[in-house]
């Protein structure tokens, strides 16, 4: 009888059959000097001595600019905030054709006049920050395999005008390969995740570094987190990590580890009452860190469900609502705002109904930021 061990994705194995046999390296790639779009300050090279920045392409071309284009956004003068919104059905699938008139925002409860709305498709920026710690990812171990598989399974789904950069973290994240369209890069930067070094898994440091080199690419960009949502010796606290997050502006989109092997472990009576919460409490975090940055988190038991997720990810990403509003609120304060996006019947102002081709009520789902940090007044 098989087992769901052998429901794999035979590209995705080859890959790290492959990876096995080729180069002596082992590990990250401890180059203090690799960026994912920007570099750190503590990082930043003497002066004189700037490394060329990949180039990320911009939400729109010329010809489809809006007329708040060059305005910044969420940024030290901000004037207009823009909100990349999805709705996508039960299954993950993009809702197409939705009038400008049928989105509603808030601003912390106020509602905003829209000034800007653009639909389209184009491609992505993304950057795999994948957990690959001796905690779980021991060398031919089923969570090694998965990670792997994971990560090559999603490189095969891109296409060739889409940047992927490449982060691997255990006690302190490293980037294997920068942004790039060659996607040889990333195959080849793959191919150092063999054995994992450090017992330590502090996903709140890798995510949030990430999202910070991010925050100023321009475009449809996310984070795709492959990880068991543990954090043992992060830096940084959970509640600290969350607000880094909400400010950073870059959607998570996590994929959640090891969810059949805890099955099988618990009704064996193998995983204790204490394990068992830190589990639980490692998805809820996943949930919470994709929800509120307007991504979204999966948990697959089998390895038959990667391609389904690697298709909601770009059909959230690819497809996306581009809304413009100036806010009511001009105070630079500093504080964070709340936004929420609904979808509204503008005569009735009740909840918008979507139906499929058949007349049947379709269940949606709104995928948004849930707010930025307005900018401080410059004394």
């Amino acid at each position: 009888m098989r087992t769901w061990k052998t429901w794999v994705l035979s590209a995705a194995a080859l890959c790290v059959l492959a990876g096995l046999s080729i180069g002596q390296e082992q590990g990250p790639n401890r180059d203090p000097n690799a960026t994912v779009a920007r570099p750190r300050k503590k990082d930043a090279p003497p002066p004189g001595e700037e490394p060329e920045q990949p180039k990320i392409p911009s939400r729109l071309s010329k010809k489809d600019k809006p007329e708040t284009e060059g305005l910044a956004t969420f940024s030290s003068n901000v004037e207009v905030v823009s909100v990349d919104v999805a709705v996508v059905d039960n299954k993950g699938h993009f809702i197409p054709g939705i009038p400008k008139g049928n989105f509603r925002v808030l601003e912390d409860n106020v509602p905003q006049s829209i000034k800007g709305f653009t639909l389209g498709e184009g491609p992505m920026t993304v950057a795999m920050v994948i957990e690959f710690s001796n905690l779980f990812q021991y060398y031919w171990g089923e969570t090694w395999y998965q990670t792997l598989t994971a990560a090559y399974g999603f490189l095969e789904t891109l296409k060739a005008d889409d940047y992927v950069a490449v982060v691997a973290y255990d006690m302190r994240p490293e980037i294997l390969s920068d942004f790039s369209t060659d996607k040889r890069k990333a195959y080849e930067a793959m191919q150092r995740l063999r054995i994992a070094a450090f017992s330590e898994s502090n996903m709140y440091d890798a995510l949030t570094d990430t999202a910070d080199r991010m925050s100023g690419i321009e475009g449809r960009k996310a984070i795709v987190l492959i990880a068991s949502g543990i954090d043992t010796f992060s830096k940084l606290t959970f509640d600290k990590a969350r607000k880094s997050l909400q400010q950073s502006g870059v959607p998570i989109y996590a994929i959640g580890l090891m969810q059949a092997l805890r099955e099988w472990y618990d009704a064996r009576g193998a995983m204790g009452p204490i394990q068992r919460l830190d589990f639980l409490q490692a998805d809820n975090t996943l949930r919470t860190f994709t929800k509120e940055s307007g991504g979204m988190a999966f948990f697959p038991r089998f390895y038959g469900e990667f391609p389904s997720i690697f298709g909601a990810i770009q059909q959230s990403l690819r497809n996306q609502y581009v809304i413009s509003y100036q806010p009511t609120n001009t105070e630079r304060d500093g504080k964070f705002r709340k936004i929420k996006v609904e979808l509204v019947n503008p005569a009735t102002n009740e909840p918008l109904r979507v139906t499929d081709e058949k007349g049947k009520p379709v269940k949606y789902q709104i995928i948004a930021k849930q707010g930025y940090t307005a900018p401080r007044e410059v004394e």
